[in-house]
C-alpha cells in the first residue's frame, strides 16, 4: 500500500493569496492527453512574467517537495491538472492557510497530503525557507505536526483524508489489484454482472 505517513525534505514558497489554477497550469496546458510533461509548466505565465525570479525557477529551490502556500490555493476551476502539474515538478505535499475544495479532493485522489495551519505559522516558515532553502522540513500526518529546522507547529487534516493517507487507503488501483480476489468472488454472486 502507498502510505503516506512522514514526508521530509526542503520547502518551496509560492507566496500569495487566492492563487488559482489558472496560474498553477494555464489553460493552453490543458489539451495534453496524458499528464507527461506538465512539471515543466507548472505556473508557466508567473515564472516567464517574473523572468526566472518565481520560486519554481529558482536553483536554490529545484530539489524542494513541499509546497509552502498562504490562502485559499488552488481556487477557480476544477482541472486536475493542477495538482498533477504541481505532483511532476516534484511537490509531494501541500502546506497551506487554506485550499479550495476541489483542488484538494484532486490532490487527495493522487496522495498529495493538504494540511493547513495558521497564517503566522505559514509566514514564520516561508520566512524560515526563504533564510535558508536547505532548511530541513518535515510534515508528520500522523501527528499532525510539521517541522522546519527547529521551529514546529500543529497542522490540520480532515479525519477522513487522514485516514485514507496514513492508511494507503487513497491509493484505489492498489486497493483494487491486493483484492483481486476478493473483487472476483463478489462479482460472481451479483446478478447483474452474470453472463
Amino acid at each position: 500500500m502507498s502510505e503516506r505517513k512522514i514526508v521530509s525534505g526542503t520547502g518551496i514558497p509560492v507566496i500569495g493569496n487566492d492563487i488559482d489554477t489558472d496560474r498553477i497550469i494555464p489553460a493552453r496546458f490543458l489539451r495534453c492527453v496524458t499528464f507527461d510533461g506538465l512539471g515543466e509548466q507548472v505556473f508557466a505565465d508567473d515564472r516567464t512574467a517574473l523572468e526566472g525570479k518565481h520560486s519554481f525557477d529558482l536553483p536554490k529551490y529545484q530539489n524542494a517537495n513541499i509546497l509552502v502556500v498562504n490562502n485559499n490555493f488552488g481556487c477557480g476551476s476544477s482541472r486536475e491538472h493542477a495538482p498533477q502539474a504541481i505532483a511532476r515538478w516534484g511537490i509531494k505535499a501541500i502546506i497551506g492557510e487554506s485550499f479550495a475544495e476541489i483542488f484538494l479532493g484532486n490532490c487527495l485522489t493522487m496522495g498529495i497530503p493538504c494540511v493547513t495551519t495558521s497564517a503566522v505559522n505559514i509566514k514564520s516558515i516561508q520566512n524560515l525557507i526563504q533564510e535558508n532553502p536547505q532548511i530541513p522540513l518535515t510534515l508528520d500526518l500522523e501527528d499532525l505536526k510539521v517541522k522546519c529546522g527547529h521551529y514546529s507547529s500543529t497542522v490540520k487534516m480532515d479525519s477522513g483524508a487522514k485516514n485514507m493517507l496514513v492508511s494507503g487507503k487513497w491509493d484505489t488501483c492498489t486497493l483494487l489489484t491486493k483484492n483481486i480476489d476478493k473483487i472476483q468472488t463478489t462479482s460472481t454472486t451479483l446478478p447483474y454482472l452474470a453472463w
